[in-house]
């Protein structure tokens, strides 16, 4: 199964939406099972949403630095901070 078509149903996990047409919770265990890369792509997924969600709450006036921050790291692999 191709990555993106995964990290699309991994993207609207975390959402809370509906997986794709096709897709269940078990493709996506089995493939994160064998694919490092999809792995670590919803760790970083999961950690910048976490920091969304905890600027959000918090309502920083300092929030979107962070978040662009976060979204610069994410380009470049880098954790921000």
């Amino acid at each position: 199964m191709l990555c993106s078509r995964i990290r699309t149903a991994l993207s609207a996990r975390l959402d809370g939406e509906a997986l794709p047409p096709g897709l269940t919770v078990h493709h996506l265990d089995d493939h994160l099972a064998g694919c490092r890369d999809c792995r670590r792509w919803e760790a970083r997924a999961r950690a910048l949403t976490t920091a969304l969600g905890d600027a959000i709450a918090h309502e920083d006036e300092a929030a979107p630095a962070a978040v662009e921050a976060l979204l610069a790291g994410l380009r470049t692999g880098r954790r921000a901070g």
